[in-house]
Formats: structure tokens, C-alpha cells, sequence
């Protein structure tokens, strides 16, 4: 399969991130016990857990460390679920693989500070929280329903009326919010390559510029092949997600692909600071058709939306659709805005908008599906791999174990098509409830 990506140069983390780690091309034939298939977070993370219980791990990676989503998207750090509620999500998994995953991924930020402290990593984090804005009075019921599921399983939540909301964010357009305490921001390829470099001094090793041709079984072992060379192991995990090409049979049609844009302004002044995320939140103006947005180290806002007609194909439009929508939310900053960075990054979206597990034969999984919240459950991915690979009963893993399956035909049209039935919502809403309209809604 050849797909096409758009340029990893374009990113910002790529002109800011700190230097990646030494690697090379796999040449010649090493022996491992674990061969993990792509060099993000989920794979990366893996490899950092098993090396660290002393299991020989070896790393493959088509292009170089965090070339797929994990150095392209926007450094959102946000331990929740984007689709479901708590209640939902446990009908949707049962017991007890519900509780197992909402434990892990709302505790990610936890896995995520204790691997940047440990392991010094260069990355911009930030741990400043994350609001979700109410920009219609009827989205508060919502809201308090959230922050009773999460603060009911531990997590640091509260909601804002309006004055605190507007201390926090800046803007005076949202009837109240909610505050997860916990989440954070960071450098998306920083940290990727700061894991890359944590898995070397943990004694793992990793081959960029090496692209997976196949793998087979061969006198007990699985053998990973490649342009130059191979890795014998006894247990190999795909962790390719939606930049998966090739390696194993029918392996990309577990998701469907659901394209994003990232853009990054100009570093702001102290005046604009002022009016925009005084207190350098992550925030989500609450609308279903999204517009998140934070701060870099620079002082750059970093916002993401997700492409729709004109918006996202047209680049002078869609920086013009992000300058309104950034002024129509913070009316008090005064600053031109040029939005110097501008790429896509792809996400692998299935129906069930959470991390799938797939066996693909004895001593071979695959993980694919973060659907969107790649930092968090890639982070926090790596200790349910490596618990696999250390023989830990499937029965008791965190994730349950599936037969590989392709997604059905209508997931290349349904994300765009709930995005759309969102922003009508969103307008009936705001409508009905003489709530003002952001430009293009």
C-alpha cells in the first residue's frame, strides 16, 4: 500500500523540538525478544516498559522517531475520552475491561510527568489544565455531568462559573466551563524523541529509516524483515496506528483515516498573553465541531480543527477562518495574527473511538485506533503491551484481546458526517437560546 503524507518539516515541534537521538538503518540480522513495529509513543512507551524490566527490545521505524501522529499533533495532553461518557463506556466494554481502561487512561498524566521527570525529557510540559467552554447556557448540564463521572473516579475536576471561567481563559464568551486540573501541553516530537531517547538508556535499541516488509514464523521465532536486514524475536507488536503502510496483511484496515490541521501563530506579546489564556490553559471552545488551542514555550498559540469543505483545502481561508474564531473568542486582543506553522497530521479512527488490540497471531499483536487522544493513551498504552508481552493472561490484561477485523465501510464517511450534524446542534442551540455565533459556524 503507498499513501501519502503531508511534509513532517512543516511542524512546528520540528523547527523547536530538541535533538532526536542517534540512530541507523537496521543492517544485518539482531535478536531480541520483543520487536515492536513503529517508533511513537505506543510503540516507544512499550519499548521504555520492557526495557526497563530488562527484556531485549529492538525498535523499527519506517522514517525517523515520532514521524506519525505522535510529531504531528498538538501537544494536547488530556487524560479523558473524546466520544464517550463514563456510563457509556462502561455498556459499550463491560466488566471488567471498562474500569481497567478508564483507570488507565485517566490516570495517564501521572504516566506522563513520571517519564519526562525520570528521564529529563525536553518537551515544553506544562501541566496548566484544560477547560472545556460552554458557549450556550444548556451545555452547562452537560459539563456538570462530566465533572461528576470524573471527580467520582478520582479525577481533579470542578466546574467555573462565568467570572472564573473569564479569569482563566480570557474570554467573556462562554456562560461557565469545565477545569481538568490535571492536563497539560507539551511539544509533541520533544517528547516523542525524548522517549526514543529513554528507551537507549534503558538499553533498548532502535532503527530508523528501516520500513517493515514482512514477517514470518521461522524456527520458532517470528522474523521481522526489512530493505537491509531482520530482527528474530519471539514476540512482535505493531504499534503503527494510522501511518500504518505495509508489515502485515490487512493490518490498515482496522481504522480509517480522519485527517486534522494544526496552525501556530507568531509568539505573542505581553499584551495579548494577557487577553488570551492568562493562565495557559489548554482550551476546547465546547463546540462540537472543535477549535482547541494552548500555548507553546514560545508563546505561540497552537490551534487545531479538523477539516471541512473550504476549510482546511483552502490555506488562506483557513488561516482566516482561525484568525475569526480566535479574535470572535478573546475580542480584546488587538495583535495581527500570522500563522507561520500549517500541517496535517492523521488520525485512526474506528467506531468505538478507543484503543484496539488485535491478535494477529500467536506472539503477534497490533494496536491501532487512539481516534484522536494520542499523548494520553499513547502513553499510557505501553504498560498494557508490555504486560502482553511478559505473558500476563489475556483475561487479566487491561485491554481485551480481538481478532483482527476491518472497519466497516461508512467509517470513511462518518467523523465528517457526525462533525457536520455537530455544528448543526451547535447552531440550533446557540440559536434557540440567544446564544451569539462564532464566524463560519
Amino acid at each position: 500500500m503507498s499513501r501519502r503524507f503531508s511534509k513532517f518539516e512543516d511542524t512546528l515541534w520540528h523547527a523547536t523540538a530538541s535533538a532526536a537521538p542517534k540512530t541507523a538503518p537496521l543492517a544485518g540480522t539482531v535478536t531480541a525478544d520483543v520487536c515492536i513495529v513503529g517508533a511513537g509513543y505506543s510503540g516507544l512507551s512499550t519499548a521504555l516498559e520492557l526495557a526497563r524490566q530488562g527484556v531485549s527490545v529492538v525498535v523499527l521505524e519506517r522514517k525517523e522517531i515520532g514521524f506519525g501522529g505522535s510529531g504531528r499533533n498538538a501537544g494536547h495532553c488530556t487524560p479523558t475520552f473524546t466520544h464517550y461518557s463514563l456510563p457509556e463506556l462502561r455498556r459499550v466494554l463491560g466488566a471488567p475491561w471498562a474500569e481497567r481502561l478508564i483507570h488507565r487512561q485517566t490516570r495517564a498524566n501521572d504516566k506522563v510527568s513520571e517519564m519526562i521527570a525520570r528521564y529529563g525529557i525536553d518537551c515544553e510540559w506544562e501541566q496548566n489544565g484544560y477547560v472545556q467552554g460552554a458557549l450556550y447556557p444548556s451545555h452547562l448540564k452537560t459539563l456538570e455531568k462530566r465533572a461528576q463521572e470524573y471527580n467520582s473516579i478520582g479525577a481533579r475536576t470542578r466546574m467555573l462559573d462565568r467570572d472564573e471561567t473569564r479569569a482563566i481563559t480570557g474570554s467573556s464568551r462562554f456562560y461557565g466551563g469545565w477545569l481538568h486540573e490535571e492536563a497539560g501541553g507539551l511539544n509533541a516530537l520533544g517528547y516523542a524523541r525524548g522517549l526514543g531517547r529513554a528507551v537507549q538508556t534503558e538499553g533498548g535499541c532502535i532503527f530508523t529509516d528501516t520500513e517493515v516488509t514482512g514477517c514470518v514464523r521461522d524456527n520458532g521465532a517470528w522474523v521481522v524483515h526489512t530493505p537491509h536486514g531482520a530482527v528474530r524475536a519471539e514476540k512482535v507488536i505493531y504499534t503503527t496506528g494510522a501511518y500504518t503502510v505495509a508489515g502485515w496483511p490487512k493490518l490498515d484496515q482496522t481504522f480509517r483515516i480522519m485527517r486534522v490541521f494544526v496552525a501556530a501563530t507568531q509568539p505573542l506579546s505581553e499584551a495579548a498573553q494577557a487577553v488570551v489564556l492568562p493562565k495557559r490553559t489548554t482550551i476546547q471552545d465546547g463546540r462540537g465541531d472543535i477549535y482547541v488551542y494552548k500555548y507553546n514555550a514560545q508563546n505561540r498559540i497552537v490551534a487545531s480543527m479538523f477539516p471541512m469543505g473550504q476549510r482546511g483545502r483552502d490555506p488562506k481561508f483557513t488561516r482566516q477562518v482561525l484568525s475569526d474564531r480566535l479574535k470572535w473568542l478573546h475580542p480584546e486582543l488587538r495583535e495581527d495574527l500570522r500563522w507561520e506553522f500549517f500541517w496535517y497530521g492523521e488520525l485512526d479512527m474506528q467506531r468505538k473511538t478507543i484503543p484496539r488490540l488485535y491478535s494477529l497471531a500467536p506472539g503477534v499483536v497490533a494496536m491501532t485506533g487512539l481516534s484522536g487522544r494520542g499523548v494520553p493513551t499513547g502513553s499510557m498504552i505501553g504498560g498494557i503491551l508490555s504486560d502482553w508481552a511478559m505473558g500476563v493472561a489475556e483475561a487479566n490484561l487491561d485491554l481485551k484481546i480481538e481478532p483482527l477485523h476491518a472497519q466497516p465501510r461508512y467509517m470513511s464517511i462518518a467523523p465528517q458526517a457526525a462533525l457536520r450534524g455537530y455544528r448543526l446542534r451547535d447552531w440550533a442551540r446557540a440559536k434557540t437560546q440567544g446564544a451569539p455565533l462564532p464566524p463560519h459556524a
